[in-house]
């Protein structure tokens, strides 16, 4: 079996590893270059996704990620001013209920995506835009890329994320909303809060402040061991600035309304803007956005995407936010996607399921998880694919 995946983010990377180590032929497209596209630096990794990282990455590589997290969080505190200080006004259990974040702990992104990155070598190629595929009479499946150069395998996924190229081909009827509330996210170097008070008093958990009309969410990365220290034990061949330079920071989420991202805004050009929104809050919190670092500043956009109805299953499929998009926990679920469609690839791969009843249950499993309820399925007339149902 040979399988394409169309996107490097946490999820792809995460399935080419599991791919891999299981003996399956797998390569990885990513339009960006080696260190991709800025997602934000902080990731809460719960039981999802933890588990899939155990179960997909060799030993070394799960015991560098789970190394280098931060210690466990339980709760989301929300703080408020009182007589000129931050305290806790009440805390939130992080149970997962009503849409909630489950427990978990804190990551830092770019490292989890180096590590998750260490070994696959030139499986995953960088620089190569995937523009549409097409099913062949053998069942299989060519992608195509600018340029002119194609691929072909036995299965292609779409891990390209919410604006997925594949997905657009594959299920073009699967819209994707705007919220109208888009983040301005960074981080700040713990050191250079030392003395405010904010990271003892949030500890591990994750923190919402309200105060003077305005909201902004914290959380404070500590690593369990230093990422060098981690690296020489768990993944000597680990290498590159996301484990040399990482240090313990502050991240922090401003929610802007109004326009969308500018996808050409650089990141000194968001934290400046990050500034100017936090001109209004707390002098601890002014401090916090003021001394972050500039290059590691984004905007996220803030999307959704209604419960999509079950479509016949073949040898294309789509994984994580290119197909349900979850602000906050995105990462989990595709991670937990990549797990599962693993496993199914691993038993079409052995002969214990035929190729399309193997796919077809891996989506039934995201799409039961990925939305918030089943939407029954509505043939598109003259088509092969399916209409969603609009309420």
């Amino acid at each position: 079996m040979r399988v394409i995946v169309v996107g490097a983010g946490l999820g792809g990377l995460t399935l080419a590893q599991g791919l891999h180590r299981a003996g399956i032929d797998v390569v990885v497209y990513e339009r960006e270059g080696e260190h991709g596209r800025p997602q934000g630096i902080s990731l809460h990794v719960d039981d999802r996704g933890a588990t899939a990282l155990r179960a997909c990455l060799p030993p070394g590589h799960a015991a560098m990620a789970e190394a280098t997290m931060g210690g466990p969080r339980r709760e989301t505190l929300s703080l408020t001013e009182t007589d000129g200080k931050l305290t806790v006004l009440g805390a939130r259990p992080l149970d997962g209920t009503a849409g909630t974040a489950r427990p978990g702990r804190q990551t830092d992104r770019p490292l989890l995506r180096a590590v998750l990155l260490t070994g696959l070598g030139d499986r995953v190629r960088f620089g190569a835009r995937f523009t549409w595929f097409e099913r062949r009479a053998d069942g299989r499946v060519r992608a195509w890329f600018a340029g002119g150069g194609s691929d072909t395998a036995d299965v292609l996924v779409g891990a390209d994320g919410i604006g997925s190229a594949v997905r657009r081909q594959y299920l073009p009827h699967v819209r994707v909303l705007d919220t109208g509330t888009h983040m301005l996210m960074g981080a700040t170097p713990l050191r250079s809060v030392a003395g405010t008070g904010l990271p003892e008093l949030i500890g591990h958990n994750a923190a919402a402040v309200r105060v003077r009309g305005a909201m902004m969410a914290l959380g404070v990365l500590r690593f369990t061991q230093p990422p060098v220290a981690a690296r020489d034990r768990w993944l000597p061949a680990l290498r590159g600035p996301a484990v040399t330079a990482a240090e313990d920071y502050v991240m922090w989420a401003l929610p802007v309304t109004g326009e969308r991202p500018d996808p050409a805004e650089s990141p000194a050009e968001v934290w400046h803007r990050a500034r100017k929104a936090a001109e209004t809050l707390h002098p601890v919190l002014r401090t916090i956005v003021g001394r972050a670092w500039p290059g590691v500043t984004v905007a996220l956009r803030g999307a959704t995407m209604p419960a999509v109805p079950a479509w016949p299953a073949g040898p294309v499929t789509v994984m994580g936010d290119a197909i349900h998009a979850a602000p906050g926990f995105g990462g989990n679920l595709a991670m937990q996607d990549a797990h599962r469609l693993r496993d199914a690839l691993v038993q079409a791969a052995r002969g214990e399921r035929e190729l399309p009843a193997a796919i077809g249950g891996y989506e039934d499993a995201m799409r039961r998880d990925g939305f918030p309820a089943p939407v029954p399925p509505v043939r598109v007339p003259g088509g092969t694919g399916v209409a969603e149902r609009r309420a």
